[in-house]
């Protein structure tokens, strides 16, 4: 379905109606290419999604707008400064069409003092939506949807054609996107997706309507995309489906995904294999049998609970019970002891009574998960759940907090349990807002947690010839302390005694700033890796920075190491709950 949407629509807020599409005749501001920028809303498929988006704008000519002198040019409307600006949407939440229309207005006066800008709605809001985007935001170019990420750069170059707005939406897959170009964010993990769509019928869920139904990717092809990401440096990869484990059926082997886990630890250079989402009614032993056996294969699962009532769950069409679910993760811990599980939960939905949301409490303290994600229940035009009588606002954000209260608690308990086990962290980008000031770097522990890991004295966290580890690297730690939302591992500062004015400097400090100590050696070591080279080599790539005459041999051996491994406890145990200078732990 293919729909030309003229300008001249009306518009809801007039004093932004006559910001037009841009026109092929508009002026170029530069004779440099066109720039780029991708806002991503939502689920990880979305970010995987605007990665392709990417990977397609720069096989037209584009460039993202970071790499050129462009994004000097951005505002706080989230324009990143360039040309095209592409809002790759998530239909989930409720306020995602406010939230939308907000950025768009946003855009709007951007656009008027930006001759040629192009303005691209995406994803799951915009398959949803259509032309109703450019009914209500006439200056939106282009708007396309979940089924057609093929057609982007064709109808930017339409919308600047013709002087109007291009529409198109497709009912259903056209092109898998994963045979199309990528420009993955990340030079050492790669999403790897293996399905799109979801056959279930969740009442709750407008995603089945926006995705499609599943169809699931060859094995080999999975395979080779894995070990093509694993050649350019990637060490973790994380396989992506709307439902996983049911990986398989559309090609008739219902124990394909237990195999591809198997498979894709053993590709060369991999060290770290993730997946998203399961569904607990297809969860099994297979499955874990494979991540239980396979090294690369990471002690973390997130299986979505959504209500711990039974009577809830049957009205959500989620095809288990809550004892099921239970001897699920009994199993993946008798299995695999050290696993963290994380989870989803809905309160608020229709029909929900104080019982059941009693046993949605019980389940989640039983289940003890390292995290959750909770959600008051909002409803979706179109779904089933939508029609239902709602639970009234005031009881659901009653109940909210109340669970939100109780896994914060479990939460922090299950990182309390933590100190002391050394952990390796594969340092990250942006996982750690204040490490700048705190003198940390951050990264995710083989079971997901993230984990911010103090630097030794005196190295610099871009001091990477003088052994501080990279974006893609592999540190050893010591957890100190585990702080409410995440673990603090200050072992590398650890070893010594303090003198009384060092200790009270430290405990003035707020607990997020403080240096955790405890009572054992210093620890901190480094391990090179392929996937801190391709992050170098990406970085001189964008910063036009030459290869050096001779580059270091990477032999996955520590570059910096402070302290005796022999010394270290590797034990989880509690502190009990005091640090090495015998002061009760501050939370």
């Amino acid at each position: 379905m293919t729909t030309q949407i003229s300008a001249s629509a009306a518009s809801p807020i007039p004093a932004l109606s006559a910001t037009a599409p841009a026109s092929a005749t508009a002026p170029s501001t530069s004779s440099l290419p066109r720039t780029y920028h991708v806002r991503t809303l939502g689920c990880q498929m979305n970010v995987h999604d605007s990665e392709h988006m990417a990977g397609l704008l720069e096989a037209a000519g584009y460039r993202r707008v970071e790499e050129g002198p462009a994004a000097a040019r951005a505002t706080e409307a989230g324009d990143g400064g360039a040309d095209v600006v592409i809002i790759n949407t998530c239909s989930v939440r409720e306020n995602a069409a406010t939230r939308l229309f907000g950025n768009l207005g946003q855009l709007a006066a951007v656009k008027r003092e930006r001759p040629g800008m192009q303005i691209a709605v995406a994803g799951c809001l915009a398959q949803q939506m259509g032309e109703g985007i450019v009914e209500k935001a006439p200056w939106v170019d282009v708007v396309f949807g979940t089924h057609n990420l093929d057609v982007l750069p064709a109808l930017l170059e339409r919308a600047r054609h013709n002087a109007e707005a291009a529409v198109e939406l497709e009912e259903s897959l056209k092109v898998f996107p994963s045979t199309l170009p990528t420009r993955r964010e990340s030079a050492y993990a790669a999403w790897v997706s293996i399905a799109v769509g979801c056959n279930n019928t969740c009442t709750f869920c407008i995603v089945p309507s926006l995705r499609g139904k599943q169809r699931d990717r060859r094995p080999g092809e999975v395979l080779a995309e894995i070990e093509a990401v694993a050649a350019q440096g990637v060490t973790e990869v994380t396989l992506l489906g709307q439902n996983v484990n049911s990986y398989g059926v559309g090609f008739g082997d219902r124990g394909a995904f237990a195999k591809l886990l198997r498979a894709a630890g053993g590709v060369e250079g991999i060290e770290r294999v993730r997946f998203t989402s399961p569904h607990p009614a297809a969860f099994t032993s297979d499955v874990i049998d494979a991540m239980a056996e396979t090294p690369q294969v990471m002690p973390s699962l997130h299986m979505p609970l959504q209500s711990g009532s039974d009577k809830v769950l049957r009205a959500m069409r989620r095809s288990y019970r809550s004892e099921r679910f239970l001897r699920i993760l009994d199993e993946v811990r008798e299995k695999i002891p050290n696993a963290a599980i994380t989870t989803d939960l809905i309160v608020g939905f229709p029909g929900e009574t104080e019982e059941d949301f009693q046993a949605t409490l019980e389940v989640v303290e039983k289940a003890r998960f390292a995290s959750a994600f909770t959600f008051e229940y909002s409803p979706r035009p179109g779904t089933p759940a939508a029609d239902l009588p709602q639970v009234p606002v005031e009881v659901v954000k009653d109940r909210y907090k109340r669970l939100d209260e109780l896994v914060r608690r479990i939460t922090h308990e299950e990182n309390v349990r933590q100190e002391g086990s050394v952990v390796e962290l594969l340092v990250a980008e942006g996982e750690g807002r204040r490490d700048a000031v705190t003198a940390r770097i951050s990264g995710r522990a083989a079971d997901n947690r993230l984990v911010h890991a103090g630097l030794p004295a005196g190295l610099a966290a871009d001091d990477y010839a003088g052994g501080a580890p990279r974006p893609g690297d592999m540190v050893r730690v010591r957890v100190t302390h585990g702080a409410p939302h995440n673990l603090i591992a200050d072992s590398a500062l650890c070893g010594r005694e303090l003198s009384q004015a060092e200790r009270a400097e430290n405990e003035a400090r707020r607990a997020g700033d403080r240096v955790w100590y405890d009572d054992g050696p210093a620890l901190f070591e480094v391990r090179r890796t392929r996937a801190g080279d391709a992050w170098e080599r990406r970085q001189r790539e964008e910063t036009g920075e030459p290869e050096p005459d001779t580059a270091p041999v990477t032999l996955g051996m520590p570059m910096i190491r402070v302290g005796a491994p022999g010394a270290v406890r590797e034990s989880s145990g509690d502190m009990g709950g005091r640090t090495m200078l015998g002061q009760p732990r501050t939370i």
